[in-house]
C-alpha cells in the first residue's frame, strides 16, 4: 500500500477495533488534505517559529526516500529526521536497521499521521515521534541526520550542526544542497537528487579554505 495516500490507509482500517489514541491517528490521515491547506498561517506550533525558519510541509516521495537510504548503506548509529512530517523516512530508516531512530516534528497532525503509519507497521514501539522544535534539538549524540528543508533555513542549519555533530556523523539533504558544503556523495535526479555531507571532510575542507598555505605543506 502507498504510504502517501490516507484515503487508502483509511479503508484498510475499516473493520478493526481502535482504541482511542487509534481514532486520533486516523483522524490525522483524513485531516491532511485540510492542513496543507492552513498549517501555513493558523498551525499553533508554526506560531512559535519565527517566520523566517518555517519551512513547509510536502512529503519525501518513495524515490527520495529510496536515495536517501542509499546514502546511508552500511552506517548505524542513531539517526534523527529533522522536520519529519509524516514520518516516512524515520519508518524506513529503522526498516533498514538503523536504531533508535528520532522524528522532530513541531506540528501535531503531522506527529498523529506518523504514530498511525509506525502503528500499522507494527513499529509504533520502535521508533519515536517527538514534538520539538528542530532549532532546540542537541544532536551531540547523533551519527545521521536527514533533512529536508527549505533553501531560506539550509545555511542556518549548517551553523547548528557544525557546532553540535561530531566528525563521524553524515548529514543527508533532500531536494536542495546545502549552500556552503562540499558534498561527499549524491545521487538521483531533480527533486529526488539527495546530497550526502560528511562532518569530518566538511570540517577540514573549511579548514583548508580559511589556512590556504597549509595545503600542501610538509609535515
Amino acid at each position: 500500500m502507498d504510504q502517501d495516500d490516507p484515503g487508502e490507509a483509511m479503508a484498510e482500517l475499516q473493520g478493526r477495533h481502535l482504541g482511542g489514541l487509534g481514532i486520533l491517528q486516523v483522524a490525522a490521515g483524513t485531516g491532511l488534505f485540510a492542513y496543507t491547506f492552513w498549517a501555513g498561517f493558523l498551525m499553533p506550533g508554526f506560531r512559535k517559529v519565527p517566520l523566517k525558519l518555517q519551512v513547509p510541509y510536502v512529503p519525501a516521495s518513495r524515490q527520495q526516500v529510496e536515495n536517501v537510504l542509499s546514502l546511508l548503506r552500511g552506517r548505524s548509529g542513531k539517526m534523527v529526521d529533522l522536520g519529519s512530517g509524516d514520518g516516512r523516512i524515520v519508518l524506513a530508516a529503522y526498516r533498514q536497521g538503523f536504531f533508535p531512530v528520532v522524528g522532530y516534528e513541531l506540528n501535531p497532525w503531522l506527529l498523529w499521521l506518523s504514530r498511525f503509519h509506525a502503528w500499522r507497521a507494527g513499529c509504533a514501539r520502535k521508533v519515536s515521534y517527538q514534538k520539538e522544535d528542530l532549532w532546540k534539538v542537541n544532536l551531540a549524540d547523533c551519527k545521521n541526520i536527514t533533512v529536508f528543508l527549505a533553501p531560506s533555513v539550509l545555511q542556518l542549519l549548517e551553523t547548528k550542526l557544525l557546532a553540535e555533530l561530531p566528525n563521524e556523523a553524515r548529514v543527508i539533504s533532500g531536494r536542495f544542497p546545502l549552500p556552503s558544503w562540499e558534498p561527499t556523495a549524491t545521487i538521483g535526479e531533480g527533486l529526488d537528487k539527495v546530497w550526502a555531507y560528511d562532518i569530518g571532510y566538511v570540517r577540514q575542507n573549511m579548514d583548508i579554505r580559511e589556512f590556504p598555505s597549509l595545503q600542501g605543506t610538509p609535515v
